[in-house]
């Protein structure tokens, strides 16, 4: 006969739904108020729950901090970095990674890319995870300019100067995007996209048109 503790826990999909909704709220307090400034009771009342309730989710609220950030990682895993990996033009594939990385950045307010910079108050097993990830991505743009240099496409700058110029391009337009105004994310992307190409590539010769004889 399973115990009343076990018969009290929900369903692992409710669990599950409960967790996002737990993360989707504490993500733009800590946005709003700061991470060092938010309790634990500040996201419980929010969500109308007991710290008691809260903490049957999550033992601390650094790691509700590394949920939120390891989602964030998840995405551009699935939705930038694995179909980058599999475009063999290193051109086509610095364009997609680019302008995918703009497109998801930007979702749900940008909360979550802007929640980076708090990694600094997460435990050291934690940020080692969020530091490897984010490596991954960085070097997969490293090494994407290397091939376009050894094709002689790239302008004479640091290739890591070059990865983190972008990666920083791209990372600050959560704070000024807004849906609904002028542009479009898709337009926006491309723009920026656009500008890293223009900054970090050589231009291409144009064709001197045959003279008529």
């Amino acid at each position: 006969m399973p115990s009343s503790r076990a018969a009290r826990l929900p369903p692992p999909a409710e669990s599950d739904s409960r967790r996002a909704e737990i993360c989707r709220a504490a993500a733009r307090i800590f946005r709003d108020r700061g991470f060092d400034a938010t309790a634990m009771s500040d996201v419980a009342r929010t969500l109308r729950m007991t710290k008691a309730g809260l903490y049957h989710y999550f033992p601390s609220k650094e790691a509700m901090l590394f949920e939120i950030m390891q989602f964030g990682l998840d995405r551009m895993s699935e939705e930038v970095i694995t179909p980058a990996e599999a475009v063999r033009d290193p051109e086509a594939r610095l364009r997609r990674m680019i302008v995918q990385h703009a497109r998801i950045i930007t979702r749900a307010e940008g909360v979550v890319a802007q929640l980076f910079h708090e990694q600094r108050a997460l435990p050291a097993h934690m940020r080692k995870v969020v530091n490897d990830q984010e490596r991954r991505y960085f070097h997969l743009l490293r090494d994407t300019l290397k091939e376009i240099r050894a094709a002689g496409r790239l302008r004479d700058v640091d290739i890591s100067v070059a990865a983190l110029s972008v990666i920083g391009m791209v990372q600050w337009l959560p704070r000024w995007f807004r849906p609904g105004g002028r542009l479009t994310i898709d337009q926006a992307a491309r723009q920026i996209a656009d500008l890293a190409f223009a900054a970090l590539l050589e231009p291409v010769p144009r064709k001197t048109p045959k003279s008529r004889r």
